[in-house]
């Protein structure tokens, strides 16, 4: 089971962290008009949201890097080894739901750690809440991985596509994202050492396409790059997430 890697593992399940990260000051907002432009970006899920310093940090910092800078806020509601029915009994990711007054929300759920009918359950309950507060939720489509094999990447996108044409809300594939940068790229690996969480590779290349769900907007030529990250590799993670953004709008995966 997957902990936070600054807590004791045994107060892994019942911790929450809400962090902020803004990015902000007197740079403009890009088009569309700053009314349609999300503004605070809530990210819920577990340890594979605040790996590699969290997808609230890279894609605050990836929006502020545009030639037209977006200016976000962003915070997160996670736990470790947290899936979805997890974090809505905890009650918290849920209160700053409530209380955030969030633009997006973004949902990442484990499926590995939990099962089809849970997602589809606890999704299902955290867009209804969302939606309450006139804000727009997007699935974070997570990947599989080695220690739980009962399901392979292809079920994880098809539970995604299933339930979000269901909801009619966004998937960010970042899973297939990654399964397509493996094809294309064998030895750059977006898993870390314990072959389950991200590397840097693997976190950048889910930012940028949570970027690109949300914003509908290319990341390449984006200058913020993470440390240990080169400028061509940075290129290719943002070529790879444009490219599976637009076939899974398009159906071709």
């Amino acid at each position: 089971m997957k902990s936070r890697l600054d807590i004791p593992p045994v107060l892994a399940r019942v911790s929450i962290a809400l962090v902020a990260v803004v990015v902000a000051g007197s740079v403009p907002v890009a088009q569309p008009r700053p009314d349609t432009v999300p503004r605070k970006v809530l990210f819920v899920g577990d340890s594979f949201t605040y790996a590699q310093g969290g997808l609230d940090n890279h894609f605050a910092r990836l929006a502020a890097s545009s030639s037209a800078p977006l200016v976000v806020s962003t915070a997160r509601a996670v736990a470790g080894g947290a899936f979805l029915k997890v974090l809505w009994e905890m009650k918290t990711p849920v209160t700053a739901i409530d209380t955030g007054n969030f633009d997006v929300v973004v949902l990442q759920d484990d499926i590995p750690e939990t099962n089809v009918d849970y997602f589809r359950q606890y999704a299902r309950l955290f867009v209804e809440e969302v939606r309450k507060h006139n804000a727009r939720p997007v699935l974070f489509m997570a990947w599989a991985y080695q220690r739980l094999g009962w399901i392979s990447m292809q079920e994880i996108a098809r539970a995604h596509r299933d339930l979000a044409k269901e909801l009619n809300v966004d998937v960010a594939p970042a899973g297939l994202a990654w399964q397509r940068s493996s094809i294309d790229r064998p030895s750059l690996d977006m898993y870390d050492s314990d072959r389950e969480h991200p590397s840097i590779y693997g976190t950048y290349l889910a930012t940028c396409v949570v970027f690109a769900t949300i914003y509908g907007r290319n990341p390449s030529g984006l200058t913020y790059v993470p440390s240990g990250i080169s400028p061509e590799v940075a290129a290719f993670l943002q070529r790879t997430a444009w490219q599976t953004v637009q076939d899974y709008l398009a159906a071709k995966i």
